[in-house]
């Protein structure tokens, strides 16, 4: 047995060591549980034969069977609290087999080469990760998928110990979606090796027992957690949510090097697969992630702003991190990656794919609806510049004259003074005072503006999702979403709240763009890694930032006057609102 084998052995055993610490506290708190009913049949069976009679141990018996029957049904309210709580899934989009029925083969093949167990099905999340998700509770069973075991050569006795369970209780493979469109084919499967590995653990007995057990106390504590409970409902959760919490507390420290054990003893059966490779491939997992981070905050966030979300984001990861080997030269080398076989060839409609994670990201990271509408409406990449950039200028623009109006600012042009001009918004905050006094009030009263837009904008709901994806991505009725909780969206948003000083000068900035546009010849553009950009001379111009906040931080135009007769704007001239 070779060093690998054995090190795979010790931390299989040593996850199986822990999972049965965990069953232990289980098989503990059931002890607790039934202890004062085992006490009072001690009782009463001692009374029937003729010993500890009198009224004293009469007394005792009542009071220990009252108490056994107490116990008892807090037990049983617990057991059903847990039996009934449905654990968290991960928002995905369920990929089946028909749909991609290359990865399914190169998943399986993969599953075969480690000798363990394949994964039931397939999804795909936003992000830059992927993982085995356990859905065999009840609740969650109901998401497509053809089950891979049902390839030749697929046994679900693989893997550490035995396992009678069935296919469908195997976990399912989460892929992170920029990496089938950033990764090529074999450094998808060298990445997924490791992931696919954990899936023979997962067949053990003690483990899955352990995990379901955890999970349970987990969903029983945010089910308790909860809002809009009422109090009939909500005492008895609360109290259940309480012991859940107990226990938790007891299995913290097992559960989490159970965890640990597993991962390595995963971690070292997929050396047997592509080792090299892997080494390789993880440099374009850090890459793709730093690619996806800036494509959210930097690209998408702003459409997503404007009621626009890009339908196709895992191909813009493509052209983010294209044009950061570019300008990075410790990425020299990486574009040459291109022209091998991307991962996204595996699906059969990568589009749709890429259409639903697009959707399944907005909603994600900004909270927005579930279908599409007059005011949530997708974008591709060659309407962004107009549909976006130019819309977000304008519109910031014209808030920003709303509230100057509110405020009773003059307006600069003595010619026609209902047309709105930069140089009204210059002299406002170079004025008397300059950002302490009219700079905070512009400020104040953007940010309630923005608030109010906020607060009307449409509402996450249930919906049909992007349309046209095809039941290989999730059918019309499906939510990705459901399965999480009645939570507040975005689950996980991408930036804070912007502050007032912030708010001013995206606004002040918007509106010297719309200015350069309709004076100097320039035109509204899409930066990769930055998002939307000015181009004068069909060049971006990315040095506006300092000139603006000179102007907003420290009410000084000079600056921004020597920028503005550099790019050729006329701040008097009108500028056109949205």
């Amino acid at each position: 047995m070779s060093g690998t084998d054995v090190g795979e052995e010790l931390g299989a055993r040593a996850a199986q060591a822990r999972a049965l610490a965990l069953l232990r506290i289980r098989s503990r708190a059931l002890a607790v549980a039934i202890l004062p009913a085992a006490v009072a049949v001690v009782l009463f069976a001692a009374d029937a034969q003729g010993h500890l009679a009198g009224p004293a141990w009469d007394a005792v018996r009542w009071t220990v069977l009252g108490v056994a029957v107490l116990v008892l049904l807090v037990s049983v309210l617990v057991a059903v609290a847990v039996a009934r709580a449905r654990p968290a899934m991960s928002p995905t989009v369920p990929v089946a087999e028909e749909g991609a029925p290359d990865l399914y083969r190169l998943v399986r093949d993969l599953a075969d080469r480690l000798d363990v167990p394949a994964p039931s099905a397939i999804a795909l999340t936003p992000d830059c990760d992927s993982w085995l998700e356990d859905r065999t509770h009840r609740a969650l069973r109901k998401g497509p998928g053809a089950a891979l075991r049902k390839g030749p050569g697929a046994s679900p006795e693989k893997g550490l110990g035995a396992s009678s369970e069935g296919a469908d209780t195997a976990p399912v493979l989460v892929i992170g979606s920029p990496f089938l469109w950033w990764m090529r084919v074999a450094e998808l499967r060298a990445v997924l090796a490791p992931v696919v590995a954990g899936t023979g653990p997962s067949a053990h007995p003690d483990i899955a027992a352990a995990r379901r057990f955890v999970r349970g106390l987990d969903a029983v504590i945010a089910d308790a957690a909860a809002p809009g409970r009422g109090p009939v409902r909500g005492a008895p959760l609360a109290f259940a949510g309480w012991v859940a919490r107990l226990l938790l507390r007891a299995c913290r420290d097992h559960a989490a090097e159970m965890e640990r054990c597993v991962a390595a003893a995963a971690s070292l059966r997929a050396q047997t697969v592509d080792y090299g490779l892997r080494i390789a491939a993880q440099e374009q997992v850090g890459l793709a992630y730093a690619g996806w981070d800036r494509l959210l905050t930097r690209v998408a966030l702003p459409a997503w702003r404007m009621g626009r979300w890009p339908s196709r984001l895992d191909a813009g990861v493509v052209s983010a991190l294209t044009e950061l080997s570019r300008r990075d030269r410790l990425a020299d080398g990486f574009a040459l990656r291109l022209g091998e076989r991307p991962a996204c060839d595996l699906l059969e409609q990568p589009g749709a794919a890429d259409e639903a994670a697009s959707l399944l990201a907005a909603r994600l990271f900004h909270g927005g609806p579930a279908e599409s509408g007059p005011g949530w409406a997708p974008v591709d990449w060659q309407q962004y510049p107009d549909e976006v950039v130019d819309r977000k200028w304008r519109s910031e623009a014209a808030r920003l004259h709303r509230v100057l109006d509110t405020l009773g600012v003059p307006r600069a042009s003595a010619a026609d003074p209902a047309v709105p001009t930069l140089a009204r918004v210059m002299e406002h905050l170079s004025g008397p005072g300059g950002p302490e006094g009219p700079g905070e009030a512009l400020a104040a009263g953007i940010g309630a503006a923005v608030a109010r837009e906020e607060a009307g904008a449409p509402a996450p709901g249930g919906g049909q999702g992007a349309g046209g994806q095809g039941q290989a991505f999730g059918g019309p009725a499906d939510d990705p979403l459901d399965a999480w909780g009645p939570g507040p969206l975005p689950l996980f948003p991408l930036q804070p709240p912007r502050t007032g000083t912030e708010l001013l000068a995206d606004h002040v900035a918007a509106m010297v763009c719309c200015a350069a546009v309709d004076t100097a010849g320039a035109a509204p553009g899409l930066d990769w890694l930055d998002g939307p950009a000015l181009l004068v001379g069909g060049t971006r111009r990315a040095d506006l930032a300092d000139p603006v906040l000179s102007l907003v931080e420290d009410g000084d135009p000079d600056p921004l006057l020597a920028w503005l007769a550099e790019v050729g704007v006329r701040s008097d001239k009108p500028v056109r609102l949205v």
